[in-house]
């Protein structure tokens, strides 16, 4: 089996109706893969990340820092932004094209031999554990495609679970309060694991803590942003952990929120090690972190910039930084796709502060059309509307537009900025 061979085998295991969806409450079918496989999933310890928002960025940070304590480290992704090897990594580096091919092929084999049809996203799940496993990672560091308690990642025994926050998103699944919600990404914990909580509501709090476990830490109890300033590039941070507070740390990732992000993952690596981390650990490897399509600079004059937030809460951060730390004072210029409902999504990016909005088609069968993400743009009191369903094609329309000081935003869906991020980037220059 090739690449292209390895994509038509998991084509065919895609719904694009319930892809990313929890199809029936089971993790039976992963189970007995990884059974076959003589269960890859423990061949190293885990550290392994949920929540509604940060999750990936947190998961980046995690990696980064374990690496430059010296350890190889092997990171599970989704999902992926331009290529699918990105979701497999190895200190950093993609699956290679070969290698990918040769885990899905394992998994094809073990589907005829087992009886068992994985979906996509447990077929790359079991790949990303085989594949750990045969190059000998130290660790592995797994982000939770949706939710927790049923995702096909929740195979492993994680020594660290990492929650970084709780919002309504995946109710359709998990139920209609974030209790429900709570209750499905307290799924991870393990009885005889840590768990690193990032959220701060108590009421949820307590839903965590009756699941089975170790040890519990939280935030602003047990670890904190003690400060959190803007600077050029990114972040200036103080950091609280249980041991130490680690002054003056750069993060070169822009929002404000980021730095919860980065008090969870200090703390789940000092967790990990039962120990604090070395001053010039913790500075190179936040200084390491890069987050592709995650509130991402992509270009200048006109300044661009894409950011993947796909639900309320995520685009509320994202329109946040874009208006308070960039302050753009000339024409602003919005492209967004969704897989959300569009009047929710476009009232959570403020779209009617926008003087343009060109509405487009997410790069998925499951995209929400450009005509009804600009009907809801309209609806909400947007003055200039377009409607391009192409997302390269919006880009480029508002590339045209746009004067050397004016700020554009590319956001509402990973999707929409996959599709565009290569083109904008090669625009700029870089």
């Amino acid at each position: 089996m090739n690449f292209d061979e390895a994509l038509r085998y998991l084509d065919d295991h895609t719904s694009y109706d319930v892809t990313g969806r929890i199809d029936s409450p089971t993790t039976e079918r992963i189970g007995r893969l990884c059974a076959a496989m003589g269960d890859p999933q423990h061949a190293a310890p885990v550290i392994h990340v949920t929540g509604t928002n940060g999750k990936g960025s947190t998961v980046q940070m995690i990696s980064r820092l374990l690496m430059t304590s010296g350890l190889t480290v092997g990171t599970y992704t989704s999902p992926h932004l331009e290529c699918i090897n990105e979701r497999i990594q190895r200190n950093g580096e993609p699956i290679s094209d070969e290698e990918f091919a040769e885990q899905i092929a394992a998994i094809a084999q073990l589907e005829a031999i087992t009886g068992v049809r994985p979906s996509f996203f447990e077929a790359v799940t079991a790949a990303a554990f085989r594949w750990f496993a045969d190059v000998a990672v130290d660790v592995m560091v797994i982000e939770v495609g949706l939710l927790g308690r049923w995702d096909a990642t929740n195979v492993v025994d994680a020594t660290v679970a990492v929650i970084t926050n709780i919002g309504l998103d995946h109710t359709e699944f998990a139920g209609p309060t974030l209790a429900d919600i709570a209750s499905e990404k307290a799924g991870i914990i393990t009885e005889h694991g840590a768990v690193v909580v990032g959220e701060t509501d108590p009421h949820l709090i307590k839903v965590f803590s009756r699941e089975p476990h170790a040890s519990m830490l939280v935030r602003d109890e047990d670890f904190a942003v003690v400060d959190n300033t803007l600077a050029v590039g990114g972040r200036l941070l103080d950091l609280r952990t249980p041991t130490t507070v680690y002054s003056e740390v750069y993060l070169p990732v822009h929002g404000a929120h980021q730095a919860e992000n980065a008090s969870a993952a200090l703390c789940a690596v000092e967790t990990f090690f039962a120990a604090p981390l070395a001053d010039e650990v913790v500075r190179e490897g936040f200084g390491a972190v890069e987050l592709p399509g995650r509130f991402e600079v992509v270009g200048v004059q006109p300044l661009v910039i894409v950011d993947g937030a796909h639900n309320p809460p995520g685009a509320d951060s994202s329109v946040g930084v874009y208006f308070d730390d960039f302050r753009p004072e000339e024409r602003r210029i919005l492209v967004v796709g969704t897989l959300r409902d569009a009047d929710e999504m476009i009232s959570a990016l403020r779209a009617d502060d926008f003087d343009v909005v060109i509405a487009c088609t997410a790069a998925t069968p499951r995209g929400v059309e450009a005509a009804v993400i600009g009907a809801a743009a309209r609806r909400a009191g947007c003055v200039e509307v377009l409607v391009i369903d192409d997302p390269i094609a919006a880009c480029e329309e508002a590339l045209r537009q746009a004067g050397a000081d004016d700020a554009i935003l590319v956001a509402g869906s990973i999707y929409v900025v996959g599709a565009v991020r290569s083109t904008l980037l090669r625009h700029s220059g870089r």
